[in-house]
């Protein structure tokens, strides 16, 4: 056995009476304990001293909450300042138009008044063309054909429910409000009287909505769009009776012709941009170069449209002032169409703010309030502008940045329902129809009501995405019931207040149209990368050498998982 020399051991140690230093080790551990006890004083200082650091930390913490609070109020309002800006121009812009309205300008000077707005509007519809060509050719171009025939699919199904339901607010609000109960059906209202062309047929406008779907000339659809005139002719004509009499009579006869009306045919531009997207798809490598220019082109237009946005509070301004200017009879309005602005505007509020976010909530399950905050720039553009093509460059720019919604989605489908969705003009002309039947004491069957929902929500479709646009398919629907077009002009009196809250539906919807299709193909790729983990893991846990009964398999796994603590013991 090994012995152990005193000298090999620490001082210090206690080991029962082997070390004969045990006496100093004993006095060492004293000045141990009582260095110890020093030690323990100098950290209770040190923990003093610890509180008053975090004292002062507190006062630090308590002298900086003013100041984190200030700094959270700038964030904010830097994050919102566009929207605030707008709003304010807005506001502004009903009080300089009410303040210039006591001047009395003339005709001239409310146009030069109005410059500000023009500009905005030209600015806005400048960009429109190259905006949608290249956004739907690069869109239509990325996605998968068989995609793009699933999203452009459910984005039809979704408008054409929603302004069948918009259509069914309007014919219901205006059968509770009575808006044609009480009014003046002769109003006399400047201006008015050579305002409207010849309505056309039901026939013909229906054909004329497929001739703009198929443009003769691209260039052309640029700024005007297909529109059927009819010329009279006279015929003289010989009608012998029964008993041989021959008598001359003067026949009319309106024969369609062809014709043109000024503004941009957009339902053809975004079908053929769509078309040449596929196509250039199916060129496959050799379409990439010019699928590449698409992009760039959309991508600096979106840059242009970052720019405009931040002068459109001040034009929004000048034309709320400039319009509120124009007109000459603003009381003798409301005091005889009065029923009529609330019936429209209060359904256009039940569509926007229930029925619209409650569908986004039922399918996506998200708060629709915060979506419509984050397009609410966009809205009080529509608000100000009255035109949903205007406030496209806009409305792609707020989902995409604000909302989540991918490029390819909104510069897909937003072009596509600035084009065939129009929930608010479809709620507009459905109380439109019902108040001049009303004003005629016209009584309309359960047929005539039906009629008016589905001429309202076909003809929508083909309504311009213009000011006023809505106004001129509205002889449409009063041609299928047979209710008189003369009071159309009652119609476009105050059609510049309730085309306003028309065109913030109208953008509304194709937002909420948006953010669903982004819902729906998030879910989809969820979808996909859950199958797809679920089958590498199959893979994985797979060995293609095993064979035999699974149950043999786990036995022998459990009995190697017991082998190998045995044999290490068997080692120690």
């Amino acid at each position: 056995m090994a012995t152990t020399r005193d000298e090999d051991q620490p001082n210090g140690t206690s080991n029962g009476d082997i070390y004969p230093d045990n006496k100093k080790s004993a006095a060492n551990g004293d000045n141990a304990a009582s260095a110890g006890d020093k030690v323990a004083s100098g950290g209770d200082k040190v923990a003093s001293a610890g509180d008053n650091v975090a004292t002062a930390g507190d006062n630090v913490f308590r002298g900086r909450k003013p100041a984190d609070k200030m700094e959270k109020v700038k964030g904010c309002i830097r994050g919102n300042l566009l929207v605030i800006l707008t709003v304010t121009g807005v506001i502004v812009g009903v009080v300089i138009g009410l303040s210039v309205r006591r001047l009395g300008l003339s005709r001239v000077q409310v146009i030069y008044f109005s410059f500000p707005g023009e500009l905005l509007i030209r600015l806005l519809k400048m960009i429109i063309i190259p905006l949608v060509v290249c956004s739907l050719v690069a869109g239509a171009a990325s996605l998968d054909t068989k995609a793009l025939g699933k999203l452009g699919g459910w984005a039809i199904l979704f408008f054409f429910i929603t302004t069948l339901l918009a259509s069914t607010v309007g014919v219901v609000m205006a059968y509770i409000i009575k808006p044609g109960v009480g009014a003046e059906s002769k109003a006399q209202l400047p201006g008015l009287e050579d305002a409207l062309r010849e309505p056309k047929e039901i026939t013909d406008s229906f054909l004329d909505l497929v001739r703009n779907i198929f443009p003769s000339n691209l260039v052309s659809a640029a700024f005007e769009s297909y529109a059927t005139d009819y010329k009279t002719i006279k015929l003289l004509q010989n009608i012998t009776d029964e008993f041989g009499n021959v008598t001359e009579t003067m026949q009319e006869i309106k024969i369609p012709t062809p014709a043109s009306v000024e503004g941009m045919n957009i339902l053809g531009l975004v079908v053929f941009a769509i078309v040449f997207g596929i196509a250039l798809r199916k060129l496959g490598t050799e379409g990439e170069n010019l699928i590449n220019f698409f992009s760039s082109f959309n991508e600096a237009t979106m840059i242009l449209v970052s720019w405009i946005m931040w002068y459109a509070p001040f034009g929004i301004m000048f034309l709320v002032a400039g319009k509120i200017v124009e007109m000459e009879n603003v009381w003798l309005l409301f005091s005889s169409l009065g029923k009529y602005i609330c019936c429209c505007i209060a359904g256009h509020l039940i569509h926007g703010l229930i029925l619209l976010p409650l569908i986004y909530f039922v399918i996506t399950r998200r708060n629709p309030y915060t979506f419509l905050w984050g397009i609410f720039t966009a809205l009080v553009t529509a608000y100000g502008t009255a035109s949903s093509s205007a406030t496209l460059p806009l409305m792609m720019k707020c989902v995409e940045e604000n909302n989540g919604v991918s490029k390819q989605i909104s510069r897909f489908i937003l072009p596509i329902g600035a084009t065939v969705n129009m929930d608010g003009a479809a709620l507009f002309q459905c109380v439109a129809a019902v108040f001049i039947a009303q004003l005629n004491k016209i009584p309309l069957d359960f047929v005539q009501v039906i009629t008016i929902l589905v001429t309202a929500t076909a003809s929508s479709v083909g309504a311009a995405g213009i000011p006023a646009g809505g106004v001129l398919t509205l002889a449409i629907i009063l041609e299928a019931v047979g209710l008189p077009t003369s009071e159309i002009s009652l119609i476009l009196a105050v059609d510049w207040l309730v085309d306003r809250s028309c065109t913030v539906i109208n953008v509304q919807g194709d937002a909420f149209g948006a953010g669903i299709l982004q819902a729906y193909v998030d879910k989809q790729e969820s979808r996909a990368l859950q199958v797809a983990e679920l089958t590498e893991v199959k893979t994985e846990g797979m060995k293609p050498d095993e064979e035999g009964s699974p149950l043999l398999k786990d036995v022998m796994v459990s009995i190697e998982g017991q082998k190998r603590p045995l044999e290490k013991e068997s080692v120690m």
